[in-house]
C-alpha cells in the first residue's frame, strides 16, 4: 500500500443534467480536500454493493492510497442507480458517462484530470467515452474489449451467431432485474424496481434482429473512426480471453499513444486471474496512471509498445492453473520480428512445397461437432471450461497434418487459413482449428476461427452462395502467442458446423476444399532470445470480508440420449450463497444451461438458460427468475423468455416474450 490513508464513501450520487441519479462508490486519500488529486473511474452495470464489491475491495483501495480517487459508478437502471437500461453501450450510457467524468473533473477534491479504468463492459464503454473526447480524460487502461462489436463480441464471430449471444442476454436479465437497496435508495425501493422490471429489455431479441454489420453495431465500434480516440490507451488481455484480437489492431491503428499487453489469462484483471503466471497488474497500472494523470517522468512513454506471454505446449486440459512460457517485448507494432510462414494443403497434409495439382477434399460435418471447444470466453463464469482434446472432434473434420517439425515453431499474432472451397447449398459456414500435435497423438487447439459463407466478401452486405462454385475465402482465426516444440505437429481441421459455439447453418452442407490454391499462413516470431523479459509477481491484496453460507459449485455434462439421439450439453453453476458483514447483503445466483441437437439435423438445435438471483437482508428478501430459450426453422429464430420476480416468496411481477426473428443469412 502507498503513503496516503484511505477513507472510502459506500455511496455517493452524480446527479445528471436530466435529473437521473448515478450511483457510485469512492475511495479517496484521507487529504484529498487539500490536496486535490487525480480521478480513475470506472463505469459498469455490475452493481458496486454486492456484485463486483468483493473485486473492487482488492483494487480501488491500493490505487487511493497512492494518491487517487477511485469512483466506481453503476450504469443508469442498475444497482442503486435510477433510470433504466436500454441495452449495452446505448448512447444514453455513453452521454451519461461523458456527464460523470465532467462532474469529477470539476469537484474541488479532483486535479481536474482523470482516468477510465474497465474490463469487459468497462473496457469496452472506456473505448467508446474515449473516441467522444471528454477534455479531462486523459487515458484509459481497457482490459478485456474490443474495437468492432460485430466482428469481434460475444454475439457474432465470422457472421456466425454465437450461442453466447442468448447466453449473455439471459445473464443480463437475471443481473439488471435485482432490486435497488433499500438502505440507500428508501421507500421508494419497490417502485423502482417495478419500473425496472417492466421496462427490463430482452436483449438477445435486440441483438438477433441485427445479423448483419448495421448502423447498429458500428455504434460504439471505434474501429470506424480510430482518430477518435485522443487520449492514452493502455489495451490489455488474455490469451484464454474472447477478447485478445482487439490489442494488436488497437496497436496498428491508433494515433494517440498505445501500449499493449497480453497474458495467458481468462477473462480476469490479470492481478486476479487463475490462469498463471500472474502478474503485479496493480503496480502496473499506478505507473501508467503516475505518468498520463500526475506528470511523472517515470519513462512510461519510452517502455516497449508491446508485451506478450508466449505460452509454452501443453496437453489439453478443461482447466489450467498455469502456462508455462516466456515473456516478449517489442518496441513496435507490427514488428518486424513477425514474418509469414506458409504451408499448403494437399492429399497427404500440410506442406512446405507448393504443389501444382492436387484434389478436392470433402467434408460434411455431422451437427455435434465441436462438444470439445470448451466456452467462447473462458473466465466469464465460474467453469473455466478450455478446449478439451480435439481428437473427437477431429475425426469429424478434414484434417492436414505436416511433417514431425523438426525445429520450434513460435507464432505471434492471428493464423489464416486460405481455402478455395465450394458448398453444396446456398448457405453454410465453415470452422478452421489450428491444433498441436503431440507425439502421443494428443489433440490441443491452439486457436480457430469461425466464417458464415455468405459473409464471405462483406458482414456488411452478405450474399447467398452458388451451389457448386468455387470461392477463395480467407478465415482469419483468432491472434494468439504459442510455441510449438520439436517432434509435434501442426494440423488444420475444418469442418462445416462447431456446435454449441455457434448456432447451425439451416441445411446440412457438404464443402469441398480444392487443395490446389489453399495455404495456412502462420505469424512466426524470429529472434525470440533478445526480447525476453521478466515480469512481476501479483502482490497479495486484501478482500472485503464475506461469509459464505453455501460454497460455489459447477458441473457440465455431455448427453445422448439413445433413442432420440439428440445429444445435450448440459451445465450448472451455482455461484453460492453469501453475506457482506460491511452492508449485511445477502445474496446467491445460480444457473442452468443446456444446448441439445442431433447430429444430423441442424433444425433440431435448441437452448436454454435460467437464471435465479436472490437479493435480501433480514425481512427483506428478493428473488428474481429469468428463463430464456431459442430454437429455428429454416426461416426464423424463435426466442422465447420470462421474468417473474418474488418478494417475501411471494410473485409480485411475472413477464413474458415471444419473439420470431427472421434469419437473414
Amino acid at each position: 500500500m502507498g503513503t496516503y490513508k484511505v477513507r472510502s464513501e459506500e455511496n455517493l450520487w452524480i446527479t445528471l443534467s436530466d435529473g437521473c441519479r448515478l450511483a457510485a462508490r469512492m475511495w479517496y486519500p484521507d487529504d484529498y480536500r487539500e490536496n486535490p488529486v487525480p480521478a480513475i473511474i470506472e463505469y459498469i452495470p455490475y452493481r458496486k454493493r454486492d456484485g463486483s464489491r468483493l473485486r473492487d475491495e482488492g483494487m480501488y483501495p491500493h490505487l487511493a492510497s497512492y494518491g487517487y480517487a477511485c469512483l466506481r459508478v453503476d450504469i443508469r437502471g442498475n444497482g442503486e442507480s435510477d433510470g433504466l437500461m436500454e441495452d449495452e453501450y446505448s448512447q444514453q450510457e455513453l452521454d451519461d458517462g461523458v456527464e460523470v467524468i465532467n462532474w469529477v473533473a470539476a469537484q474541488p477534491w479532483c486535479s481536474g484530470r482523470v482516468g477510465m479504468v474497465g474490463i469487459s463492459w468497462g473496457g469496452f464503454n472506456g473505448l467508446q467515452i474515449a473516441a467522444m473526447q471528454p477534455e479531462a480524460l486523459k487515458a484509459i487502461v481497457t482490459i478485456c474489449s474490443t474495437d468492432d462489436r460485430y466482428a469481434d463480441d460475444i454475439h457474432y464471430m465470422g457472421g456466425c451467431l454465437l450461442n453466447d449471444n442468448m447466453s449473455w442476454s439471459s445473464q443480463m436479465l437475471a443481473y439488471s432485474s435485482r432490486p435497488p437497496d433499500p438502505d440507500i435508495v428508501g421507500e421508494s425501493w419497490r417502485n423502482l424496481w417495478l419500473n425496472r422490471l417492466e421496462n427490463m429489455p430482452l436483449l438477445a431479441a435486440n441483438w438477433l434482429r441485427h445479423q448483419h454489420r448495421d448502423e447498429f453495431w458500428k455504434h460504439g465500434s471505434v474501429c470506424e473512426n480510430y482518430n477518435d480516440i485522443k487520449a492514452a490507451v493502455y489495451a490489455v488481455g488474455g490469451w484464454t480471453d474472447g477478447y485478445s484480437n482487439a490489442i494488436p489492431r488497437l496497436l496498428q491503428s491508433l494515433n494517440s499513444p498505445v501500449h499493449g499487453l497480453i497474458g495467458p489469462w481468462e477473462h480476469k484483471y490479470p492481478h486476479i486471474a487463475k490462469i498463471g503466471p500472474d502478474l503485479d497488474f496493480l503496480s502496473d497500472m499506478r505507473h501508467w496512471w503516475d505518468y498520463w494523470l500526475k506528470g511523472f517522468e517515470n519513462g512510461v512513454d519510452q517502455e516497449p509498445k508491446f508485451r506478450a506471454y508466449i505460452m509454452d505446449s501443453v496437453k489439453p486440459s478443461i482447466d489450467y492453473e498455469y502456462r508455462p512460457g516466456f515473456w516478449i517485448e517489442e518496441s513496435e507494432y507490427p514488428t518486424p520480428s513477425i514474418t509469414n510462414m506458409s504451408f499448403y494443403l494437399s492429399e497427404s497434409g500440410l506442406s512446405l512445397g507448393c504443389p501444382i495439382e492436387g484434389p478436392e477434399l470433402e467434408i460434411c460435418s455431422p451437427q455435434h461437432t465441436g462438444l470439445n471447444a470448451g466456452r467462447w470466453c473462458a473466465g466469464m463464469r465460474l467453469d473455466m471450461e478450455n478446449p478439451q482434446d480435439q481428437r473427437p472432434d477431429d475425426c469429424y473434420s478434414l484434417c492436414f497434418d505436416s511433417e514431425v517439425l523438426e525445429n520450434e515453431v513460435v507464432l505471434l499474432g492471428a493464423p489464416v487459413a486460405s481455402l478455395v472451397i465450394s458448398l453444396d447449398k446456398p448457405k453454410g459456414m465453415v470452422a478452421v482449428r489450428l491444433c498441436d500435435i503431440h507425439p502421443d497423438g494428443a489433440s490441443t487447439r491452439i486457436t480457430y476461427g469461425l466464417l458464415n459463407l455468405c459473409h464471405r466478401d462483406s458482414h456488411e452486405f452478405p450474399a447467398e452462395l452458388e451451389p457448386g462454385k468455387s470461392y477463395s475465402i480467407q478465415v482469419k482465426m483468432n491472434d494468439i502467442g504459442y510455441r510449438i516444440p520439436p517432434g509435434h505437429k501442426l494440423r488444420l481441421a475444418i469442418s462445416t458446423t462447431y456446435w454449441p459455439i455457434a448456432w447451425p447453418s439451416p441445411e446440412v452442407t457438404t464443402a469441398k476444399v480444392s487443395t490446389l490454391g489453399s495455404c495456412l499462413y502462420l505469424p512466426l516470431l524470429k529472434s525470440k532470445s533478445n526480447n525476453q523479459s521478466k515480469m512481476p509477481p501479483a502482490m497479495s491484496i486484501k478482500e472485503d470480508d464475506v461469509i459464505i453460507h453455501r460454497a460455489a459449485n459447477s458441473s457440465r455434462k455431455i448427453e445422448h440420449d439413445c433413442k432420440s439421439g439428440r445429444i445435450s450439453v448440459r451445465t450448472t453453476e451455482d455461484f453460492g450463497h453469501k453475506t457482506f458483514p460491511a452492508n449485511a447483503l445477502e445474496v446467491s445466483s445460480y444457473v442452468e444451461e443446456s444446448f441439445t441437437i442431433h447430429p444430423n439435423d441442424p433444425l433440431s438445435a435448441s437452448a436454454e438458460a435460467t437464471w435465479i438471483m436472490t437479493v435480501g437482508r433480514k425481512e427483506w428478501q428478493t428473488r428474481t427468475v429469468g428463463k430464456t430459450e431459442m430454437h429455428t426453422d429454416r426461416d426464423n429464430y424463435f426466442l422465447n423468455a420470462s421474468l417473474d420476480a418474488y418478494e417475501a416468496g411471494e410473485k409480485i411481477f411475472s413477464k413474458e416474450w415471444q419473439e420470431v426473428i427472421p434469419r437473414e443469412l
